[in-house]
């Protein structure tokens, strides 16, 4: 599969030739799904918690009489059903995580490509560098590449002055190619990818 690169003013840099193993397979959502769920759960913090009876600070003494009331028969003021109770079966600190065969990981990851390449969501760039670190000069290029909602995937390097002018930018993310995942790859629309992040990934695949 061959593409053009650009640079990041929009001219033609040439072109390169992509590896079908890894950008031209046919997108398996069930696959993509699954490494998805598998990085979100382990993002999730897990420390949500309730008190449950054995935790309240209250009496724990009967509450009135068993017998002779004609109300309901209760001991502790603990019990989830009162006002001020613990909580039944409530959450606790726990962790989401769950295994992902590796196989499955690095599949999902070359779909994930293969998705932003079948889609024409996929540019090659040159090199992600500036001379300074402007703001305004990096949006002006963005704006002849047609980018306004993008990943973009640098060396294993970034370049100082272009992180810094893209942090600013909403809806532009900044990755080293050690960071590169596939939830990353599917919540942004355009997939922007380096020369030096071209063949990283080859060699890592080879």
């Amino acid at each position: 599969m061959d593409l053009k690169i650009s640079t990041l003013g929009g001219e033609d840099a040439g072109k390169v030739k992509l590896s079908e193993e890894i950008f031209g397979l046919d997108p398996r959502e069930d696959i993509l799904q699954r490494v998805v769920r598998w990085q979100l759960a382990k993002k999730q913090q897990g420390t949500h918690k309730t008190k449950g009876r054995a935790e309240i600070a209250r009496t724990g003494a009967k509450m009135y009489k068993q017998k002779g009331t004609g109300r309901a028969r209760h001991h502790s003021a603990r019990a989830p059903q009162f006002r001020g109770g613990g909580k039944a079966h409530g959450p606790v600190v726990r962790s989401h995580e769950h295994d992902l065969p590796k196989k499955v990981r690095a599949l999902g990851l070359k779909h994930a490509l293969s998705a932003k390449a079948k889609s024409s969501s996929l540019i090659i760039v040159d090199d992600l560098k500036l001379t300074e670190a402007k703001t305004k000069a990096l949006v002006a290029n963005f704006e002849k590449l047609g980018l306004t909602n993008a990943l973009m995937i640098g060396g294993a390097e970034l370049d100082v002055n272009f992180k810094r002018a893209a942090t600013n930018i909403p809806n532009i993310d900044v990755l080293p190619i050690q960071g590169i995942n596939v939830y990353d790859i599917l919540r942004r629309g355009t997939l922007v990818l380096s020369k030096a992040a071209v063949e990283a990934l080859e060699e890592r695949f080879k």
